[in-house]
C-alpha cells in the first residue's frame, strides 16, 4: 500500500469552546494546533476560519492572516482552505475569495445535500465558478462527496473536461441528512470513483473510529479533528493532537506508513 495521507481538520463550522474548550477559534490557535499536529504525521491541513463573534466565515483577509502564519512557521503541509456554503455567504464571489491565497489545495462540494438545520447549496453556475477560480490559480480541487450523486456529478464534470484528473475526494459519511456511515457505503462509494481517482474519508460522530480504520486497512486516506468528532470517547472532550495519536496508533496497528507532505505531494499529483 501506498503510504497514508493524513488530514487534519482542527476547527470547522460547528465546534464552539462551549462544546469542547479545545477548539482552535483564532489565527494564532489554528496555527500552533496545525504546527502540532503537522509534528504527530499530519500532511495536510483542512482550514476554516472564524470572524471576531466566532461566527464562520469566507473573508479572505481572515484566512490570509492563517496562511501567511503557516508559512512564516515555515511548516512543510499542504494548506487546503474550505469554500464551504456554512462561511457566511452563498454568491460565488463569497465562496472562492481566498482562492488567489498561496495555497496548494481546497474543497470543492459537486451537488446540494442537507446538514442537521440548513441546506448545503452548491449551484451548479457555483460549481463550475469555483472549479474555474481553482484553475485560474493552480489550486487542487478536493472534492467533497456528502452523497453518491456527488460522486456522479464529478464524473459528468470530468467527461465534460471541466474537472480534470487524476480526481481526488473525500468521502463525508454520517452527516445527518446525507449517507450513512456504514462500510457497505463506504466499499460502494469507492468502487464508484474515477479510475486513479485517489480518496479520503471524513467520518463524523460514531462511525469516525470505524470508517477511518476500514479507509486506512483499503489502502485510503483519512482525515480527523475537531471539525468531525469532539469526544475522545464518551464523556471526555477530544484535542486535535489526541485525534492525531489515534489515527496514527491505527495505521501503525495495520501496517501503513505516514506519509510526509512530500510524498502527499506526489500520491495527489499536486503540482
Amino acid at each position: 500500500m501506498e503510504k497514508l495521507i493524513i488530514t487534519i481538520a482542527p476547527t470547522g463550522n460547528v465546534p464552539t469552546k462551549e462544546l469542547n474548550p479545545n477548539t482552535p477559534i483564532t489565527a494564532d490557535e489554528i496555527v500552533e494546533t496545525v504546527k502540532k499536529c503537522r509534528e504527530l504525521g499530519a500532511s495536510i491541513a483542512h482550514l476554516h476560519v472564524r470572524d471576531e463573534a466566532g461566527q464562520p466565515t469566507s473573508d479572505r483577509g481572515l484566512f490570509k492572516e492563517v496562511v501567511d502564519k503557516i508559512h512564516e512557521e515555515k511548516m512543510d503541509v499542504i494548506t487546503q482552505l474550505s469554500t464551504g456554503a456554512r462561511g457566511g455567504g452563498n454568491t460565488p464571489e463569497w465562496r472562492s475569495q481566498m482562492l488567489d491565497l498561496n495555497i496548494e489545495m481546497a474543497s470543492l462540494a459537486t451537488g446540494s445535500s442537507n446538514f442537521p438545520n440548513a441546506v448545503n447549496a452548491n449551484a451548479p453556475e457555483l460549481i463550475q465558478h469555483l472549479i474555474n477560480t481553482m484553475k485560474e490559480n493552480g489550486v487542487k480541487p478536493e472534492i467533497e462527496a456528502f452523497d453518491m450523486g456527488m460522486i456522479d456529478n464529478a464524473r459528468y464534470l470530468m467527461k465534460k473536461g471541466i474537472l480534470e484528473g487524476p480526481l481526488h475526494f473525500n468521502l463525508v459519511m454520517n452527516v445527518p441528512g446525507s449517507i450513512a456511515g456504514t462500510p457497505r457505503n463506504l466499499i460502494h462509494m469507492v468502487e464508484s470513483l474515477p479510475p486513479d481517482s485517489t480518496w479520503s474519508v471524513t467520518a463524523i460522530g460514531k462511525a469516525h473510529v470505524p470508517l477511518l480504520t476500514m479507509a486506512i486497512a483499503m489502502g485510503g486516506h483519512v482525515r480527523t479533528g475537531l471539525e468531525d468528532i469532539l469526544e475522545i470517547r464518551k464523556g471526555v472532550p477530544a484535542s486535535n493532537e489526541m485525534l492525531m495519536e489515534r489515527v496514527v496508533g491505527i495505521a501503525k496497528a495495520v501496517g501503513r506508513e505516514i506519509a510526509t507532505p512530500e510524498e502527499a505531494r506526489k500520491i495527489l499529483s499536486l503540482k
